[in-house]
């Protein structure tokens, strides 16, 4: 049985796969229902949620769409959360393959490097490498996976460590395989699949930091974000809170189907080993 069927047939993955393709959906349909800027002045200000047709959610206190930045932001998080991730993932596993297989003062010196990663917050990081080098959607993305990498590559070593014993790498050993092709042929194919389980956690952790980076300020000015939307109701709170709500429920929403997912891909992995 495939590692999908085996990942439907939990219910956390089914239905972190349900939230997660919702939000895709939206996102990748954001130009459809919404054609124009979402930072543009749309109608009034201020229209509370379900009064006027054409503004569903309401607009806030420039008059600006809150549906479209809704779509917009969910396009922004989901991006910056797979780039992040698929950054640090690479990173990580490059690293802890090194590390692993060449041993020795090679893995010291690596193992040392993460050891220095690790200690440092990766929210403290990211927000000092954006404040730093200036604000971009590549830098936040950058300054994310510079906080992610270090748990991959750690769990990477681990599984190579593990690994490069097997009698069938032995084996290889004995025929004259060289060490580059039997590290990509006989080593990463076994070790990738739970570090590839844990890339969802990253990806969650990997929003939150960017929807935090922007309700500080520090995200991208000229896309929609849910953080810099949420940053924009706090001063209004108590007259008109959806402008902060809504925003908050879709960031904990995506968040949690992310979360699900990652618990139902760790289960399918467990149980069918590597994935077919």
């Amino acid at each position: 049985m495939s590692c999908l069927k085996r990942l439907l047939g939990t219910p956390e993955g089914m239905a972190g796969l349900v939230i997660l393709l919702i939000l895709l959906l939206a996102g990748l349909s954001a130009p459809i229902i919404s054609p124009a800027d979402p930072l543009r002045i749309a109608g009034r200000a201020m229209l509370a949620p379900f009064t006027d047709p054409a503004f569903p959610l309401g607009t806030d206190r420039l008059g600006r769409d809150v549906l479209a930045g809704l779509l917009y932001g969910a396009r922004t998080s989901l991006a910056v959360g797979l780039a992040a991730a698929f950054s640090a993932m690479i990173i990580g596993v490059c690293v802890g393959m090194a590390a692993g297989f060449a041993g020795g003062i090679v893995d010291e010196a690596l193992m040392r490097v993460v050891d220095a990663f690790q200690i440092v917050p990766a929210f403290l990081l990211a927000l000092a490498f954006v404040s730093t080098i200036g604000v971009s959607t590549p830098v936040v993305v950058l300054a994310i996976a510079l906080g992610a990498w270090a748990d991959p590559a750690r769990l990477m070593r681990a599984q190579v460590l593990a690994i490069r014993e097997q009698d069938y790498v032995a084996s290889a050993r004995v025929i004259g395989m060289h060490p580059v092709e039997i590290a990509f042929r006989e080593i990463l194919p076994n070790a990738l699949p739970p570090v590839l389980a844990l890339s969802a956690t990253i990806v969650a952790g990997a929003i939150l930091t960017e929807a935090a980076l922007s309700f500080l300020g520090l995200g991208n000015p000229n896309i929609a974000t849910w953080g810099s939307m949420i940053a924009e109701g706090r001063s209004v709170l108590r007259s008109a809170a959806y402008l902060s709500v809504i925003p908050g429920a879709a960031l904990a929403v995506t968040v949690l189907g992310v979360h699900l997912f990652s618990e139902g891909l760790g289960k399918a992995l467990g149980d069918g080993g590597r994935a077919a």
